[in-house]
């Protein structure tokens, strides 16, 4: 069975950090690109940041430079790494797993980050 589940989130001043994590089973994790959304309340979804198999990474212009992506294939893991970190980056972030080959992806639940003083 399939699983991604993120964890990491919280609530966090201005220009402070967060880590986010997304764990994945039930599938070949390695030979999957993994991305990040987010979904501010009464918006949609957006790409944030992607990592493929190769580790060839891609951003948002709006997280560019402040939020790294990265993947450990050991752990079946990506990261986010949130950096200098804006009221405009609260969300629910979300990772999508999508296959470098085939069709299907796969969801997690979300994890809240809230950027507040």
């Amino acid at each position: 069975q399939v699983h991604l589940v993120e964890s990491g989130g919280g609530l966090v001043q201005p220009g402070g950090s967060l880590r986010l994590s997304c764990a994945a089973s039930g599938f070949t994790f390695s030979r999957y690109n993994i991305h990040w959304y987010r979904q501010a309340p009464g918006k949609e979804r957006e790409w944030v940041a992607g990592i493929d198999f190769g580790d060839t990474t891609t951003y948002s212009e709006s997280v560019k430079g402040r939020l790294t992506i990265s993947r450990d294939n050991a752990k079946n893991t990506v990261y986010l790494q949130m950096n200098s970190l804006k009221p405009e980056d609260t969300a629910v972030y979300y990772c999508n797993a999508v296959p470098s080959m085939g069709f299907g992806d796969y969801w997690g639940q979300g994890t809240q980050v809230t950027v507040s003083s």
